[in-house]
């Protein structure tokens, strides 16, 4: 049988999150749900007569930006030229004008040849930590209902490159999550998301103005942990200092980086206020 590349079906993509799990990047435990419902079209498969071959997710959030990930291949189909086929079929049909990927280091090059253009590394950070601080009066958690003030907040602030009311519907709605905010004139000031993964937690997104309403919020996203003892894991964009002293004041020391890359114009995002980010995935 030849090789067939299509779109996933939702059950076929738990595979695609089973293989990065393999492959080290500790997904979390309801990323195969959130991740899906956001672009159910998104997501694509190479298969040949053993089945699932290769994978690539190409989220498209609207026709101005998308996000490429998951970019996994069967090990015993590695070198065999599959995985970039599978690469062109996606990306050469992609509709939106600008998309951004966050890529291993060492992978740089071969997607410059696609048109992809370096704009900051960023970088992972890991450890034990210790919950600590006192839980401010302005603090609440966010539920589904406040996604559209978080949407407009995260637009109003140019921290995302586009709205994503159905990533935030299911980041913020999960019961597996937990979403926590400082209030502000526009509904939040801050917010931030802990999510349980197959070791530890991750924290991401984490946006706030200024350091001070970062360390509050990280502190209480840590006290809102059933396992108060795991690792705790926080991806952080290199050009905010502030956000990198955050993680090594807490003992977190850098474990893993990529590189965030677009083809297209580069969004103007305010990396001073990211923190944390979302997902290497999604953007």
């Amino acid at each position: 049988m030849p090789d067939k590349i299509r779109r996933l079906k939702s059950f076929e993509f738990p595979v695609a999150v089973e293989w990065a799990a393999k492959e080290g990047w500790n997904p979390g435990l309801a990323d195969a749900e959130v991740f899906f419902n956001t672009d159910p079209e998104g997501f694509w498969g190479a298969f040949d007569k053993q089945g699932l071959a290769a994978v690539i997710s190409a989220v498209q959030y609207s026709s101005d930006f998308g996000f490429v990930g998951f970019y996994i291949c069967r090990p015993d189909r590695r070198g065999s030229g599959l995985g970039y086929r599978l690469w062109q079929a996606v990306l050469d049909g992609s509709v939106p004008k600008t998309i951004g990927l966050d890529g291993v280091v060492d992978q740089q090059d071969n997607y410059r040849k696609s048109g992809f253009e370096f704009a900051h590394r960023n970088i992972r950070f890991g450890g034990v930590v210790t919950a600590s601080g006192e839980t401010p009066d302005d603090l609440f958690t966010l539920a589904v209902d406040d996604i559209g003030i978080v949407d407009a907040f995260e637009q109003t602030c140019n921290l995302f490159a586009e709205s994503r009311i159905e990533f935030l519907r299911g980041w913020i709605g999960n019961d597996k999550h937990k979403a926590l905010a400082l209030k502000g004139p526009m509904g939040v000031r801050a917010y931030g998301v802990i999510r349980p993964c197959l070791e530890g937690h991750k924290i991401g997104p984490l946006f706030a103005p200024n350091a001070k309403d970062a360390k509050t919020l990280f502190g209480a996203l840590l006290q809102s942990r059933d396992d108060q003892g795991g690792k705790v894991y926080l991806d952080v964009p290199e050009p905010n200092q502030a956000a990198i002293d955050l993680a090594t004041t807490h003992g977190m020391v850098p474990e893993f980086e990529t590189a965030r890359m677009y083809k297209g114009p580069a969004p103007k995002l305010d990396l001073g206020m990211t923190f944390g980010i979302s997902s290497f995935e999604l953007g």
